[in-house]
């Protein structure tokens, strides 16, 4: 690989023991992956956060770096961690559990990640520009950079997108070249997706048919970022899609050719089978939104729509600090507490022990959610729209 004068000096050593090694993870995935140079990062995203994913060897190795004076080079957002950082006690998590999760984020914090534990950084202040390259860890992250705004990273693994931050580049290879970001699968829709929920069914189907594969949509008339969001999100869970096209959508679809391509047909008949493949339970004991992190006009929607009346079922909204606080600024977290529900912050219901806090059975409008629950937390599913979940 070619490296520029930093960069060898990085692998040399003359930046500390903590960059050399972070630099020598890099130098071998490049030339793992056949990459001839690296490119400079405008931002990295962590994955691996939760103290239930990554255990104490993680939290050992991350105050073990940042006691050697790590520090990252680029603006550095981490995923969800494993609880609700201020009202962990309220909500009811374990006190033995909190105490090892806020040792991760001070290790975070000392290497100088942002304090934003969030799956969606592009709605906290970290949107990147189209083009620019990024090394994101995040699924859902990682396929709406790419897919919604045309900056370029790869799935990045949590130890490989720290790396990157610490040192401020990752090798060229992958979807941060552009002759390897073409299609290669035409998915023909003909379904009415009005909701959250009926594009996480369809990035469901379509990620467990196509794989790791870049397909290409047609016949999707309209969809607002929510709804991509979710599309990218179900996507990346039951399959590996880190790029996705759609025609008259998303930037780069307009310049790309399927001519050849091999055709996947979605209708009604599909969507549905998706809805009952994804539902396990029947009644839920809560309903959780927000995977990935729940949006302002998401939230707002949920306080619209349950104002001056009482749930059900408990609910919680899962999203980042700095979205929280703005709705709490605005009064939608009262009129949303009122009801019945809590707005909570840093975490989400995958990455969270709910399985240890009496929940079995969650309802999610969530494709990626109601993939993943099942066996990351032992739980059976309720997936519907989200308001099917907020009706008197």
């Amino acid at each position: 690989m070619r490296l520029s004068t930093e960069q060898q000096q990085m692998l040399a050593g003359e930046y500390g023991a903590v960059v050399e090694r972070q630099m020598r993870l890099l130098v071998r995935l490049g030339e793992l992956y056949q990459a001839e140079h690296m490119v400079n990062i405008g931002s990295a995203h962590i994955s691996g956060v939760s103290y239930k994913s990554i255990g104490d060897p993680g939290l050992e190795f991350l105050e073990d770096i940042a006691s050697q004076g790590a520090k990252v080079k680029v603006v550095t957002f981490v995923n969800p961690c494993g609880m609700d950082l201020e009202n962990w006690e309220e909500l009811g998590f374990p006190k033995d559990f909190a105490a090892k999760q806020k040792r991760i984020m001070q290790a975070f914090y000392a290497i100088g990640v942002m304090k934003a534990a969030t799956c969606t950084p592009y709605l906290v202040g970290n949107l990147p520009r189209f083009g620019e390259h990024l090394a994101w860890a995040e699924s859902s992250a990682v396929s709406f950079a790419n897919s919604v705004i045309g900056a370029r990273t790869n799935r990045e693994g949590g130890p490989s997108a720290l790396a990157a931050a610490i040192c401020g580049c990752t090798a060229a290879y992958g979807l941060h070249l552009a002759e390897n970001r073409k299609p290669q699968v035409v998915v023909e829709v003909n379904a009415k997706l009005r909701y959250n929920s009926d594009f996480g069914a369809l990035g469901y189907i379509v990620g467990k048919l196509v794989q790791n594969k870049i397909p290409y949509y047609t016949g999707i008339g309209d969809a607002d970022s929510d709804n991509l969001k979710s599309l990218g999100a179900a996507m990346a869970a039951s399959g590996a899609v880190a790029l996705y096209h759609i025609a008259g959508i998303t930037p780069e679809a307009a310049a790309m050719s399927t001519a050849g391509l091999d055709i996947v047909r979605i209708g009604e008949t599909e969507l549905r089978a998706a809805y009952a493949n994804l539902n396990t339970g029947k009644e839920p004991d809560m309903v959780m939104i927000g995977c990935p992190h729940a949006s302002l006009k998401e939230i707002s929607h949920i306080a619209q729509t349950v104002a001056g009346r009482k749930l059900r079922k408990p609910l919680w909204i899962c999203t980042s600090r700095i979205t929280k606080d703005a709705v709490t600024r605005m009064g939608l977290t009262a009129i949303i507490e009122a009801a019945g529900g809590k707005i909570v912050a840093d975490t989400c219901m995958v990455v969270s022990p709910i399985e240890e806090m009496g929940v079995k059975t969650i309802g999610v409008d969530s494709g990626k959610a109601a993939n993943y629950l099942p066996g990351f937390c032992k739980q059976n599913v309720v997936f519907t729209r989200v308001d099917d979940f907020l009706e008197g």
